[in-house]
Order: structure tokens, then C-alpha cells, then sequence
């Protein structure tokens, strides 16, 4: 699932980003989520959030 709805995405879902400083490369950072920093219902880059580990970034996959 891709991350551009707000719906899909939930507190503690494993999900992959990509920070601000990876944009360009692409690299994806693992995490939990721990806060949906987005408040429109989507978004075409991607919905920012903050995970546990408190990188913050726009999801680009959930983890089933």
C-alpha cells in the first residue's frame, strides 16, 4: 500500500519513509509510526509522520 491516504496509515503501523535529507537518493528508513503530522485526508508525496525512533518523513509503503 502506498502511503498518499491518511486513512490507511495508523499510530504503531510498521511503515517505510523517506526523510528529507533521502528525497534525492531514495533511501527508505523502517519505523513504527508514532504521530501523523499531515492533517489533509492525502497527499501526492506522501503522508509525513514521526516514527518511534523520532526521524520524521512521507510514507512511501505500509508493512503488512
Amino acid at each position: 500500500m502506498s502511503g498518499n491516504n491518511r486513512s490507511e496509515i495508523k499510530v504503531g503501523a510498521r511503515v517505510s519513509i523517506v526523510l528529507k535529507q533521502d528525497q534525492r537518493s531514495g533511501k527508505l528508513t523502517q519505523g513504527v509510526v508514532k504521530d501523523i503530522l499531515t492533517k489533509s485526508p492525502n497527499h501526492p508525496h506522501g503522508i509525513k509522520v514521526r516514527l518511534q525512533s523520532g526521524d520524521v518523513g512521507r510514507v512511501k509503503n505500509i508493512e503488512d
